[in-house]
């Protein structure tokens, strides 16, 4: 939500308009506006229909087992995210949040998803999140570690190389770009099996592929990636 000119008056966060009950930020008609069509239940390529595999990840494996997305990267869902992200609009977490709260509770139902034993959020560099403020994957796996009772394990990975932004990339740069970027923090132990990574935006899954193969290295043996959107 944000402040409208009326001190006591609060707005939607999309289409400005006066919110009079409720607080998850998004109205039912600006939610019906997010693209979010059937997909695939492990790569998040979207079909006519759900389906737990398509040509796209048979040709193409994945790093992990199942994914979920709260929409494609379109409007209205593309711009609420760049403000989350780009124009220090952090407290927008607990809209998108839900809106991939949403998601998870419909892939359990069309997907089968099991929950994890602990939520991990792709980790900034340190130099990247002090000059944002934040990490947005970590305010989006706070809230919805809270809402499904999980643990945040975020502190199991680091980012230990400042790699330059994936935007613009072709899928091989980006794959090359976070080769060695992240590790594990040996000083903690990890019990957990079933993990799932917390990221924003998916595009071609280069960061996501590198962070698996090193969860795999801590024993982890089923791993899922939910997103907020699906470039």
């Amino acid at each position: 939500m944000q402040f409208s000119p009326s001190f006591w008056q609060f707005s939607w966060v999309h289409c400005g308009q006066p919110l009079y009950f409720g607080a998850h930020g998004l109205c039912c008609r600006c939610r019906r506006t997010i693209v979010a069509p059937d997909y695939c239940g492990r790569c998040g390529a979207p079909l006519s229909k759900p389906a737990m595999g398509c040509g796209h990840c048979l040709a193409a494996p994945p790093a992990w087992e199942q994914m979920v997305v709260a929409g494609r990267y379109l409007e209205p869902l593309s711009t609420l995210i760049h403000r989350f992200k780009f124009q220090h609009q952090f407290w927008l977490d607990g809209t998108l949040a839900r809106l991939l709260y949403l998601a998870v509770r419909e892939a359990r139902a069309k997907h089968g998803l099991l929950l994890p034993e602990a939520l991990i959020p792709v980790p900034l560099h340190h130099w990247r999140q002090w000059r944002r403020g934040y990490n947005q994957a970590d305010l989006l796996t706070d809230w919805l570690a809270k809402k499904l009772a999980l643990p945040n394990a975020g502190q199991i990975v680091q980012r230990v190389k400042n790699t330059p932004t994936q935007r613009g990339l072709t899928p091989g740069e980006r794959a090359h770009n976070v080769t060695d970027a992240f590790a594990l923090n040996e000083k903690m132990s990890f019990p957990y099996q079933r993990v799932a990574l917390i990221d924003d935006v998916i595009t071609t899954g280069a960061t996501l592929n590198s962070l698996s193969q090193l969860l795999r290295q801590a024993g982890v043996q089923h791993i899922q990636v939910w997103g907020l959107a699906r470039a």
